[in-house]
């Protein structure tokens, strides 16, 4: 009887982060990836997945997420297998979210390429998503760790860079990596995109899983053994014991850190660059770009913002309220509260509105919305968290 061909890859999708610039819409219990930021009846979550199984295969994709969400997860990819759903029991950056992923994908299938992809982004241009994408996995066949490098299209302080060298033999459009560096002030980034040699960096990792776990022994061996340790139990009855004794032990670090920028240094990275729509919906500003303005000008998310599958975010309810908008040009107005939002003679406005919290701010103060939760966790208002 034929097999199947293998996939192309492996897609990891971690799924974590707390959105917190998006409060109160996004909460612990219910962060970004799990809502539906577009409109669309998918959550960014879905999306994601939706994306990457034409690469691979339904069985082909592993999300990492918090013990607390893994629930919900289950509850919106249905299509996943148990074992296709890692459950961490605390976060620990995403080195170790990853590299759990690549460890067990390494001990279930051998050495295969392994590409991670975060749960919570936003692609417009599939096809041109999947090209990069395609280019990447047949460069990292080689031995090198790739990144995929988003076309910067404005001088973005809110984003790391990737500085791109010298083209690669025998690839399309890859590069090598010179470095990269982190969120850059306004002057900075605006020199940077004036040498045509930088591209944001979101994120994207794609590398066989003998490289990258290769790397981590090496960069960060005591990392790398903790999570051998608990791989070697995963499959078995003993993963919760191994897990509570080995796992809040983990280093806390950013793949970045860990090893994109010391391998790029040794020469061992490379950029696919790519123009495709993306966006890490950081923020309401962010967000208000992926929605159509209306007659009005204003930007309204739907009537409702919970999960796909129906159920209720703590704090919000499942119907939405309306909105009246007038001299309001440029505003963003969720009426998740169920009652009627009027704005009026606030331009670039921000009104979010659910049952147990109101924001009201405006575009320019959309990255400082973080210091409202900051405040909150500091008065132990757990419950708006």
């Amino acid at each position: 009887m034929p097999t199947a061909d293998p996939p192309l890859l492996h897609a990891i999708v971690p799924a974590g982060g707390a959105g917190t610039r998006l409060w109160p819409l996004s909460r612990r219990r219910a962060p970004k990836f799990l809502l539906d930021l577009t409109g669309s009846g998918r959550t960014l979550l879905q999306e994601t997945v939706d994306r990457l199984v034409p690469l691979t295969t339904t069985a082909g994709v592993t999300v990492v997420t918090g013990a607390g969400h893994a629930p919900a997860v289950h509850r919106q990819l249905p299509e996943l297998a148990a074992g296709q759903v890692l459950a961490e029991p605390s976060p620990r950056d995403s080195m170790a979210a990853i590299g759990l992923a690549a460890a067990v994908l390494a001990r279930r299938h051998g050495d295969v390429v392994v590409g991670s992809f975060a749960a919570d982004h936003v692609i417009a241009d599939r096809p041109a998503f999947e090209r990069a994408v395609r280019e990447a996995v047949d460069v990292a066949r080689g031995g090198r760790v790739v990144t995929i490098g988003v076309e910067a299209d404005h001088p973005a302080t809110a984003f790391g860079y990737i500085r791109a060298g010298d083209p690669l033999p025998g690839a399309p459009t890859a590069r090598q990596v010179r470095g990269f560096t982190e969120k850059p002030d306004a002057a900075t980034a605006a020199a940077y995109l004036a040498t045509g040699e930088y591209r944001w960096n979101a994120g994207m990792f794609v590398a066989r899983a003998a490289v990258l776990l290769g790397h981590l022994a090496e960069q960060r061996p005591a990392l790398h053994d903790g999570l051998q340790q608990v791989v070697a139990a995963w499959d078995t009855p003993d993963r919760e014991r191994v897990l509570a004794e080995v796992w809040p032990g983990l280093e806390k670090v950013a793949i970045d850190h860990a090893i994109a920028e010391p391998v790029a240094a040794a020469g061992g990275v490379a950029v696919v660059p790519a123009a495709m729509g993306w966006d890490d919906v950081g923020d309401f500003t962010a967000l208000a770009g992926l929605l159509p303005a209306g007659p009005d000008g204003v930007r309204v998310l739907g009537r409702s913002v919970g999960e796909a599958d129906g159920g209720a975010i703590p704090g919000q309810g499942r119907a939405g309220g309306s909105v009246l908008a007038q001299d309001a040009d440029g505003g963003l107005v969720v009426p998740a509260g169920g009652r009627l939002v009027a704005v009026l003679g606030l331009p670039d406005v921000v009104v979010v509105d659910t049952p147990d919290a109101l924001l009201v701010t405006d575009r320019s103060h959309a990255q400082a919305v973080k210091g409202i939760v900051d405040a909150l966790g500091a008065e132990g208002r757990d419950e708006l968290l």
